[in-house]
């Protein structure tokens, strides 16, 4: 009897034996599908990684009220539409700033659907919006400098910043579409 139970603990004894020698190739296996599978989770949208829907309305917040007083774009603009529309109509700047956000939070991949009060050609499309604001290209692309700004002024990282701005300028031939070069404003 004395016997079997020598040979008992020598099994177990194999049993833990060999149970150690493979614990570090099953933790090395473990490791490495784990990394597999942390590279396979797809990245986070630019939504998630602008901080989502407060971080954005922040940022627009923010835009949005440089805008009006930005002297190219805003309150004093040699464009009269924008001038007015800085000047006259700021009691609709809280559902623009709605607008805006909403805007940006589809555009970056958030679960927020934008609808145009004045739809365009594509469901974020900006052209009947802007057009008669007649809206020059010089004028746009100092209102995306106003946007980066903003983005400066948040510390948006720069892979981020870069994607907002592409966004925007995707839109500048709608948000053009109004401008007819020559032609007198009024």
């Amino acid at each position: 009897m004395a016997q079997a139970r020598s040979n008992s603990i020598s099994r177990r004894s194999v049993v833990a034996a060999l149970a150690l020698a493979a614990a570090p190739a099953a933790l090395a296996a473990a490791d490495n599908a784990h990394a597999q599978a942390k590279d396979a989770t797809p990245e986070k949208s630019l939504y998630e990684r602008l901080g989502g829907v407060f971080a954005i309305a922040a940022v627009v917040d923010h835009f949005s009220d440089a805008i009006v007083k930005n002297p190219i774009v805003g309150q004093k603009s040699k464009n009269p539409q924008l001038r007015e529309w800085h000047t006259k109509n700021l009691q609709r700047l809280p559902g623009l700033k709605f607008m805006r956000t909403l805007w940006v939070c589809n555009v970056a991949g958030g679960p927020f659907q934008f609808t145009a009060t004045r739809p365009g050609k594509t469901p974020v499309g900006l052209e009947e919006a802007h057009r008669n604001l007649r809206i020059s290209p010089a004028e746009f692309d100092e209102v995306a400098a106003e946007l980066g700004r903003t983005l400066n002024f948040f510390k948006v990282p720069k892979r981020e910043k870069g994607e907002v701005l592409a966004a925007f300028a995707a839109h500048k031939g709608e948000v053009t579409a109004g401008y007819v070069a020559g032609a007198r404003r009024g």
